[in-house]
């Protein structure tokens, strides 16, 4: 019986790997795909390769004074930018000027109802908005790259050429602003060429870019402890992939809404009739409220050298501090309600169901189906917020467990969250493309569902 049960178990592995290895051949058999794979990797390479061109001027066997921006502010910036920002990389500051801006811009489509207005002239208006999310971009890129050059010039001044100290202030911004542009450009080609989503799969791969530095990290300290260590380290990787687990839980996980549709019969044709579910996202925040909630949290040590406020600023620079924890995990809970409020519009919804002949069963239309739609969203969106706070404090809780800091923030926060979505996009993007071809999808039941099944997307 035992032999039975192995050979069956072997059977299945082989019928597992079979179907692999068949899943890889369809993929590669569609030429489309396939250019939009090779188009994606061959750019992703390439920001990789500028990563590690240093800035004119530097030195870069001279930049371990930089360590100290794998910390605290900095080391979020340098996890986006995949570490070229401790390198003095021509793409130091990366895509995050062009997210601020993102962000900046669709803050004001929402409060703003002329820029409201330029938003529903459909694909004109939204070519306008991102015309000027770029010219925005370069305003911020300069003004950050003068603030880098500040940071070279004080922690890293022998690492600059004293032939090339004169025109550093110049030429540095320049360069700076040049990159991040071309970064910019490389996210358009491969949200257009691509696999799609291109900002977010530049983001991703930075962050993992650490990965495999803080693997080696995190194996060395347990590897010193004995096999007691090794035995731990064993945990906790089955810890990281159980919080993958629940993470994917939280970002597809939605409520489904039912909505009727009334028929209508024009001549001898019968439309509408249909049942549909309206998906509300338990998480439509998205990673936006870790990302606010880490920008507050950071502005205490901007003053961190007035002896008054150094207590609080090291309080709010520690992720391992119980105060830490509690204040960052409220301020995420807050960011997460009001968020939602911001780009979450019952009203709307309630409207456009009412102007396709749709209905919620037992809800009035208009203002009650918004009312209703509202009341639901509230509900979900608190347990939503409470996990989003948990999954943000946990690499706090992880280096109170001796897990080394790098490899702590891939328990939780901004790196995985944004890990977690971008690969879960990816694998929809590939998997619509199978299931419009006729192949099987890429799992046995059910489809993968991305960030971007949500009623309302966050920038990332």
């Amino acid at each position: 019986m035992r032999l039975f049960c192995i050979a069956q178990k072997t059977q299945k592995l082989d019928c597992s790997v079979k179907k692999l290895i068949q899943t890889l051949k369809n993929i590669w058999s569609i030429e489309d795909l396939k250019s939009k794979i090779i188009v994606t990797v061959s750019l992703i390479f390439v920001y990789r390769f500028g990563t590690y061109i240093t800035l004119p001027g530097i030195d870069p066997k001279s930049l371990s004074a930089l360590s100290g921006a794998k910390t605290g502010a900095l080391g979020l910036i340098d996890a986006f930018s995949g570490g070229a920002f401790s390198q003095a990389s021509i793409l130091a500051l990366g895509i995050m000027p062009y997210i601020s801006a993102s962000i900046f811009m669709q803050l004001m489509t929402i409060l703003i109802p002329q820029m409201q207005k330029v938003q529903k002239e459909g694909a004109s208006g939204q070519k306008k908005i991102n015309q000027w999310t770029r010219y925005l971009t370069v305003i911020v890129t300069f003004v950050q790259a003068y603030a880098y050059v500040t940071y070279l010039k004080s922690l890293a001044k022998d690492a600059i050429f004293d032939s090339f100290s004169a025109y550093f202030w110049l030429t540095t911004p320049v360069v700076l602003t040049a990159g991040t542009l071309f970064v910019m450009w490389l996210g358009e080609k491969i949200t257009d060429k691509g696999l799609g989503n291109g900002t977010s799969l530049i983001i991703m791969v930075g962050i993992l870019a650490r990965l495999p530095h803080s693997f080696r990290d995190e194996w060395r300290a347990k590897a010193t402890i004995g096999a007691g260590g090794i035995l731990i380290f064993v945990i906790e990787i089955a810890i990281l992939v159980a919080i993958i687990m629940g993470l994917i839980v939280l970002i597809q996980g939605v409520r489904k809404v039912p909505v009727n549709y009334a028929k209508q019969i024009v001549g001898n044709r019968q439309f509408g009739g249909a049942r549909q579910f309206l998906p509300l996202k338990v998480n439509s925040a998205g990673v936006m409220p870790i990302i606010f909630a880490q920008a507050i949290m950071f502005l205490p040590t901007i003053f961190a050298n007035f002896a008054p406020t150094q207590g609080i600023a090291k309080t709010f620079s520690d992720p391992k501090d119980a105060i830490h924890m509690i204040v960052y995990g409220v301020i995420v809970i807050g960011f997460t309600f009001l968020y939602t409020a911001l780009i979450f519009n019952p009203k709307q919804i309630a409207d456009d169901l009412k102007r396709n002949n749709g209905f919620i069963p037992g809800v009035k239309p208009g203002q009650p189906t918004a009312d209703y739609i509202g009341a639901v969203m509230d509900k979900i969106t608190l347990p939503g917020a409470f996990l989003l706070a948990v999954v943000g404090i946990l690499p706090g809780f992880a280096q109170r467990l001796n897990v080394t800091q790098g490899f702590a923030s891939f328990f939780g926060g901004t790196s995985l969250l944004i890990m977690v979505g971008v690969i879960l996009d990816s694998l929809q993007q590939i998997e619509t493309q199978l299931l419009m071809r006729q192949y099987d999808g890429l799992m046995k039941s059910g489809r993968i569902q991305g960030r971007q099944s949500s009623v309302s997307n966050a920038v990332i």
